[in-house]
């Protein structure tokens, strides 16, 4: 076969500084990437948002439609972790598709999102939690105390076997989706004055000065399907696996978001979701459970709101453990980051690090609360709001660079023609991510609920544009200055395996085979 066909690019999973492998399979992968989806955090928050802020009622649409999107990023993202095997996912691709310096830009990235992502739903679990503490014991505390009680749980559970994780995920997450299940049911079984309709579907719900912002709102609740290629290496047949697990989560989260946002609108009748939604909030799912479930069905699904928030935590965690132990063990971060728990083969330093980070982040809104207890003000308007957002906003930057990657790492190597149909599609889905991303940048005032003069309306999309130059500046520092390091960004255990066979070259005087 000639030089740079597909079958020459698969990586060598090698056995030193990697994470212990064969500790998950199809079913714990796809529960532990689905966990982050919070089932209901997203039924409960973001639906009744772009509901009443954007008045856009054909949201079920807009999930199809982005399910279809998502559908087509992943056919190049699937193909490409079948020749990538490296926790680093989204810079790993990157790195070997675009180059070492555009793949240290992403890993930068990669850390800023999703370790935004995990401090916005700190602060929401918080004041849920002293919410019920408050309510069902009469124990008044701040949202900081259970948040911070949230870190050092999440730290714990970080340390333990990725497969004990995905025991904890995947019950969650059943628990979750059960619960909109059944109301989905009796939302359809008793619904509103407009009875059951199709309106939800048609594409003339759709306009509006509001869908641009909608569809980051709304991308944004399908964040964690992509994390599958992060667990690569601690997969049994990674190749099929990590492929396999991501178009799942692709088609059950459109299917669980556009069945459960219908739901919502028929029970409140497409004529008054908007308004109720603007008058409810994020009670509008609980009040129509109670109406037709009862108080005690609707006692049970908050407490399942909140450790469906736990479970969210504890992926996003997991993912930034395992982003930052692969760096440390590409040397973009101190090599320490980048060793393992002997006991349970888990990225321990990477999750000790995340977890010291979350706690100062936690603090830094803690310290700079002033109102009294019960007020939502900073962990719900200002941790949950502003740090959700920058973490999706960079999270659509990844998708649509990674989209570019799997273009140039394919023709780069002689197989476009083999993998026309999937490059084609990853650049249709790179497209419209643009696009996406364009909207939430322009619209950030909109996302945040603030003035249109807001400085924060630049101030914190830009956190994500500070880490693009970070890392370029980074990456362009290393190829400078550490040409071995920024040759071997993206390579993962391969890099190790590369420099045994250039030792073994130098010794018998041969040239070594290098797999880029």
């Amino acid at each position: 076969m000639p030089t740079g066909t597909v079958s020459d690019i698969r990586t060598f999973k090698g056995l030193e500084r990697r994470l212990r492998a064969d500790r998950i399979g199809v079913p714990g992968l796809l529960l532990s990437v689905a966990a982050s989806s919070a089932p209901l955090m997203v039924t409960a928050g973001v639906m009744p948002t772009t509901y009443g802020t954007m008045g856009i009622v054909g949201q079920p649409l807009l999930f199809v439609i982005l399910g279809v999107v998502l559908t087509l990023f992943s056919f190049g993202y699937a193909e490409m972790s079948r020749h990538v095997h490296n926790a680093g996912a989204f810079y790993a691709y990157i790195a070997r598709g675009l180059g070492g310096t555009a793949g240290t830009a992403a890993s930068v990235v990669a850390l800023v999102a999703y370790s935004t992502m995990q401090f916005g739903i700190y602060g929401i679990f918080g004041f849920e939690v002293a919410g019920l503490l408050d309510k069902y014991f009469g124990v008044a505390v701040g949202w900081w105390v259970p948040a911070l009680a949230g870190v050092v749980a999440i730290g714990v559970c970080g340390w333990l076997k990725i497969d004990l994780n995905a025991r904890v995920l995947g019950f969650l997450l059943i628990a979750e989706c059960a619960m909109v299940a059944v109301f989905d049911i009796a939302g359809l079984d008793s619904p509103g004055k407009d009875g059951i309709t199709l309106h939800a579907f048609d594409p003339a719900t759709l306009s509006g000065a509001g869908l641009g912002t909608a569809l980051c709102f709304t991308i944004a609740s399908f964040v964690g399907f992509e994390q599958a290629a992060v667990y690569a290496e601690e997969t049994s047949c990674p190749q099929v696996t990590v492929a396999r697990v991501t178009f799942l989560a692709v088609g059950l989260t459109a299917v669980l978001f556009a069945a459960g946002s219908w739901a919502l609108g028929v029970a409140a009748g497409p004529s008054q979701i908007v308004r109720l939604a603007r008058k409810e909030g994020p009670d509008l799912l609980f009040t129509l459970a109670q109406d037709r479930l009862g108080t005690g069905f609707t006692d049970v699904m908050h407490l399942f709101y909140v450790t469906g928030m736990f479970a969210a935590m504890l992926s996003f965690h997991n993912v930034v453990a395992r982003y930052a132990f692969a760096m440390g063990r590409e040397g973009l971060l101190p090599a320490a980051v980048g060793r393992t728990a002997r006991s349970s083969g888990a990225p321990a330093h990477g999750s000790l690090l995340q977890s010291g980070v979350s706690l100062l982040a936690v603090a830094v809104f803690a310290v700079t609360d002033g109102r009294p207890h019960g007020d939502p003000t900073a962990p719900v308007l200002h941790l949950f709001t502003w740090m959700g957002n920058v973490g999706a906003l960079g999270i659509i930057v990844l998708m649509a660079a990674a989209g570019v990657a799997v273009i140039a790492f394919f023709v780069r190597r002689g197989a476009a023609r083999a993998q026309a149909p999937r490059l084609i599609a990853s650049g249709v889905a790179a497209a419209a991510l643009v696009v996406i991303a364009g909207y939430a940048v322009t619209d950030f005032h909109v996302l945040l609920g603030a003035a249109p003069d807001s400085a924060l309306r630049w101030i914190l999309p830009g956190i994500i544009g500070a880490a693009v130059v970070l890392g370029l500046g980074y990456g362009l520092v290393l190829k400078a200055v550490r040409p071995q390091v920024h040759a071997r960004i993206g390579l993962g255990n391969e890099a190790f395996q590369l420099e045994k066979a250039a030792k073994a070259a130098r010794g018998s005087n041969k040239p070594p085979h290098h797999a880029r």
